[in-house]
């Protein structure tokens, strides 16, 4: 069983903006530490072998101006490097390009942090914040983030079956709902409308859980 309020509370959540030549941008930061090294930790997040132990197949060429593509998912171009402290790197998916940008620093406790931005520029993804707010990235890197998580601590591969099924479980959806929460609560800190914010993340937790409808 997963301590769902355990993993909720180990991760910081905030929602922000940055102004770039092309224009403003959202910005949707996560991060959590780790009990591993930063190198043990680069290693999970840029081995082309580990990371399908924790998140998915990843195929291409994993070094600056090398294009990847994660199986089912986002693909890109690896902008820069900095081995073993980060890495930014394109993040296109249906047609929208936005980027990630990872940062990894030692703790001291002896642990190392994972920290992830992610961000998309404002009149691109407008009609699409509008709907579902920061959960729409946010729990989907929270979820990714608990993977790593699991992997790290056992040592162990990730069944990808398992973890689609958990997700689907009650112990899942409460982790779903907790984390979209949590995400709605940075969006107000943020200075989103209440209000709206709420609705945004009903309409994706709806969308994470299967149940959302066609307007």
């Amino acid at each position: 069983m997963t301590d769902v309020t355990a993993q909720i509370n180990a991760v910081r959540r905030s929602v922000g903006t940055r102004t770039f030549e092309a224009g403003e941008a959202r910005v949707c930061t996560i991060s959590r530490g780790y009990a591993t090294t930063v190198e043990d930790l680069w290693d999970a997040c840029t081995n082309p072998e580990r990371i399908p132990r924790w998140f998915l197949p990843v195929s291409g060429e994993l070094k600056v101006g090398g294009r990847y593509q994660l199986e089912g998912n986002a693909g890109g171009v690896i902008e820069r490097c900095d081995p073993p402290h980060g890495f930014v790197a394109t993040w296109e998916y249906n047609g929208q390009t936005s980027w990630i940008e990872v940062k990894l620093t030692a703790e001291p406790d002896g642990r190392a942090r994972l920290e992830l931005a992610h961000i998309a520029r404002v009149e691109d993804h407008a009609e699409f914040w509008e709907r579902y707010g920061p959960g729409a990235t946010g729990i989907g890197w929270e979820l990714a983030l608990l993977g790593l998580f699991q992997h790290l601590d056992s040592g162990r591969p990730v069944d990808p079956e398992a973890f689609q099924a958990w997700n689907l479980s009650e112990e899942g959806m409460r982790f779903m709902a907790l984390s979209g929460e949590q995400w709605c609560l940075a969006d107000i800190a943020a200075g989103a409308d209440e209000a709206a914010a709420r609705a945004a993340a009903e309409r994706v937790l709806a969308f994470y859980t299967g149940r959302e409808q066609t307007d």
